[in-house]
């Protein structure tokens, strides 16, 4: 019965009203209903009313992701992996460009019962301040900013767990998501470090802007309590910061978030590296020691290497979600060994650690 009734219910995307200052005509266009439940939407000041003092689905994971261009696919690959090992409802966040929401629509469609009783979904415009619209936009990758703007829009959600599109979680997301029970009084966000030794940093040895800390953070993977960032004055932070290192910032948002938690350091809760494991971490020789003792937590194919052949161990595991035609997990398990088994060496260096790749996953299979 509770799953009919969060279907029914909470298949509208909630259009936000009154945004302060500049921000006060973003609320046209913040999202769309369910292709196939338009009659069951209500306003945000519908949802207002039951929502005011109580979160939306406070004991669900809640998941936002920024999806553009040709990001589509891997997006639903990312998604696909939180939901076969998660333990309890998740709420995806998703907002992307108009054209690609059909696409969405019929790949969750076409999921068994069993896994889309479980999760929630809502599909939301991209949302600027007009002013800024393209600006904004177009900073490092198409529409990766966005995420900068998610505490103003998502008013009614406590918490959030940011992902960007080549994330590819290898344990239940409730594992990650308990990491808020850690933060102190004064942090309001989860983030792995940018890197693990500073021969290999690239923000202390090019940047050209203020970083967190010695080597900076990553922002990839990221928690947010979004109650906390609405009390500070996120967004006017943010657009002074932009206003002032536009032409400095070669990482967008990562490199705003770096020089706010800069002047900030007491908001950042840091995780290990094994919840943000990169390329960086195998490519030349391995530094990531959580995953050598544990295994990696969730995968991030940045440097495009979910697609390309530079660091294929990453291409073999997304390809075995990808691939996945939820016929058991043991299935899914045997197909990424058997694809890291025929990786050799010489290929990279990341292939001579290939086994850390399943280690955490085959846990929860």
């Amino acid at each position: 019965m509770l799953s009919v009734l969060v279907k029914l219910f909470l298949t509208c995307i909630v259009c936000v009203n009154g945004l302060k200052s500049m921000y006060s005509s973003m609320d046209e266009g913040l999202g769309e209903c369910r292709q196939d439940d338009k009659d069951n939407c209500s306003s945000f000041s519908d949802l207002e009313q039951d929502y005011n003092s109580n979160f939306l689905y406070p004991s669900w994971v809640h998941v936002g992701v920024v999806a553009c261009g040709d990001r589509q696919p891997e997006t639903t690959v990312a998604v696909k992996a939180i939901m076969v090992t998660a333990r309890s409802p998740v709420y995806f966040h998703i907002f992307t460009e108009d054209n690609l929401k059909v696409l969405f629509q019929q790949e969750f469609d076409s999921w068994p019962d069993d896994l889309v009783n479980k999760m929630q979904f809502q599909l939301y415009s991209i949302t600027y301040p007009p002013e800024k619209f393209d600006e904004w936009k177009k900073v490092f990758k198409t529409c990766a900013t966005q995420r900068l703007f998610m505490p103003i829009i998502l008013k009614n959600v406590d918490s959030l767990l940011y992902i960007d599109t080549d994330i590819l979680l290898m344990r239940p997301v409730q594992d990650i998501w308990a990491h808020f029970a850690k933060f102190n009084s004064s942090q309001l966000a989860a983030v792995a470090p940018e890197h693990e030794s500073p021969n290999a940093g690239w923000y202390n040895r090019f940047a050209r802007h203020p970083y967190f800390g010695k080597l900076g953070i990553n922002s990839g993977v990221m928690l947010m309590n979004l109650t906390r960032i609405r009390q500070f004055p996120w967004l006017q932070h943010i657009d002074e910061y932009f206003d002032t290192y536009r032409y400095n910032i070669s990482w967008g948002d990562q490199d705003l978030l770096n020089i706010l938690f800069h002047h900030y350091p007491e908001f950042v809760y840091i995780f290990d590296c094994s919840w943000n494991y990169r390329p960086d971490h195998c490519m030349y020789m391995s530094v990531c020691h959580p995953a050598e003792l544990y295994g990696i937590s969730v995968l991030h194919g940045n440097r495009g290497v979910l697609h390309n052949q530079n660091q294929p161990a990453f291409k073999s595991v997304y390809n075995a979600f990808n691939n996945y035609k939820f016929d058991g997990l043991l299935n899914l398990l045997k197909a990424m060994k058997v694809n890291l088994s025929k990786l050799k060496f010489e290929e990279g260096r990341c292939e001579s650690v290939k086994d850390l790749f399943y280690k955490q996953f085959q846990h929860h299979v």
